[in-house]
């Protein structure tokens, strides 16, 4: 009995033979068309962003089942694209959703990084001006400004201050675009219940314009929303001349460039039209994130993803801005001097 319990005691281990999940798909062996579709870049694009962030994701290992730069570039592509959750992106592409989370924050830092890099005020104010003057004659514009929201999932603190006008948890999202759709600021600090005049108020463009900002520099253009400055242009709510409704009708022209640049930037990537279910501060990450990256397809000259019906919530529905405005002189001189056609 004894001899028998020694010999079941040496019995040796039967280990599980270690498998590793397919990676195929990970891969640049598709055309430009295939790789768009799942990463919203083509070989170049791919290639493109490996090599702007290769230094800080190149990983110092011996392991040979280490993601390239590349395939972590795709990993993070494929969830701003898809807006799927990370299980699925793992299940999708055949890694552990946890080597997913880690590659995703890596490269979300990366690219953070090169924000300033993008995403920058104009330069050159003169070419600025004329490129918004060629949408319906307002001139002098900078940029148009607006506000989005971006679902979250309820916070575990402070839940209250995420719940928007519509009654669900978000991010207000303020950009900034200029009239080729590229965003020139974007900010995206604030909870969904904060107004958007006062994430304008409270913001580096509002403070940069105040310094800067006049007839003579250039302005912005915002909707009802906003207040009414010397340096944006807002609306005329009950236009009861003809000069204000062709002020209004130009205005509305020249700034729904800004709306259309937040319906490309949606579409492509799905990620920010869904309910992103992460803490507030991966969010606000997130979101810069695919700002650069909007920006870079437009630098790259990929194409828009193909247009799809998107629910705006951002529409005011009444919700205009109702405290002190010192701009409605300078936005009547400015609906008599060029928009009072006799």
């Amino acid at each position: 009995m004894a001899a028998l319990d020694l010999a079941l005691f040496h019995v040796p281990i039967q280990r599980k033979e270690r498998t590793f999940r397919s990676k195929e798909e990970l891969t640049l062996d598709y055309t430009d068309t295939e790789l768009r579709a799942r990463y919203r870049f083509g070989r170049e694009g791919i290639l493109f962003l490996s090599d702007l962030v290769r230094d800080k994701l190149t990983r110092q290992t011996n392991r040979n089942h280490a993601l390239s730069v590349e395939q972590q570039i795709m990993v993070t592509l494929r969830f701003l694209a898809s807006g799927s959750f990370l299980q699925v992106i793992g299940d999708t592409l055949g890694l552990d959703k946890s080597t997913v989370s880690r590659v995703v924050d890596s490269v979300l830092d990366a690219l953070c990084e090169k924000r300033n890099q993008f995403i920058q005020w104009p330069t050159n104010l003169n070419q600025t001006k004329a490129e918004f003057y060629e949408f319906a004659g307002f001139p002098n514009i900078l940029g148009a400004i607006d506000g989005t929201h971006i679902r979250i999932k309820r916070p575990h603190h402070d839940e209250p201050s995420f719940i928007n006008r519509k009654g669900y948890p978000s991010l207000n999202v303020q950009a900034v675009c200029d009239a080729k759709g590229r965003f020139t600021n974007i900010n995206a600090n604030w909870p969904g219940c904060c107004h958007d005049s006062h994430v304008f108020r409270t913001s580096q463009v509002c403070a940069h314009m105040e310094r800067n900002g006049n007839w003579e520099n250039g302005i912005l253009l915002g909707d009802s929303g906003y207040p009414c400055r010397s340096f944006l242009m807002t609306p005329f709510l009950n236009p009861n001349e003809q000069h204000h409704r062709r002020y209004n009708r130009c205005h509305a022209v020249t700034r729904s460039i800004i709306e259309r640049t937040f319906g490309r930037w949606k579409r492509r990537f799905h990620i920010l039209h869904s309910e992103i279910r992460m803490d507030p501060k991966k969010v606000t990450k997130i979101v810069m994130v695919c700002g650069i990256l909007h920006n870079i397809c437009i630098q790259l000259n990929e194409p828009d993803v193909a247009a799809e019906e998107l629910v705006n919530e951002d529409v005011e529905n009444g919700n205009n801005y109702n405290g002190q405005q010192d701009g409605r002189g300078i936005r009547q001189h400015i609906a008599e001097t060029y928009f009072n056609r006799h």
